[in-house]
């Protein structure tokens, strides 16, 4: 039989309106508040890494001088 992971705790600060939406989003779809933290947390984390990758694809296309799809489909062959 698997068994879950051990999890750590945090205690988080919110103002009272967002803690109010945790609890209604909770409630209304019968999941405990750190499921829905825990979803906005992984829902954060991959924003900020497709952030990322743009970025990267971004500087990577200024270093070499790629200004548009064209040049990029030319660089690549």
């Amino acid at each position: 039989m698997a068994t879950q992971p051990s999890m750590k705790s945090l205690t988080v600060a919110l103002p009272p309106e967002m803690y109010d939406e945790v609890e209604a989003i909770a409630r209304d779809e019968h999941r405990s508040r750190s499921e829905v933290i825990r979803e906005a947390l992984r829902h954060y984390q991959f924003t900020r890494n497709w952030r990322l990758v743009r970025q990267w694809g971004a500087e990577t296309a200024i270093r070499l001088k790629l200004e548009d799809d064209e040049a990029l489909e030319k660089h690549l062959g």
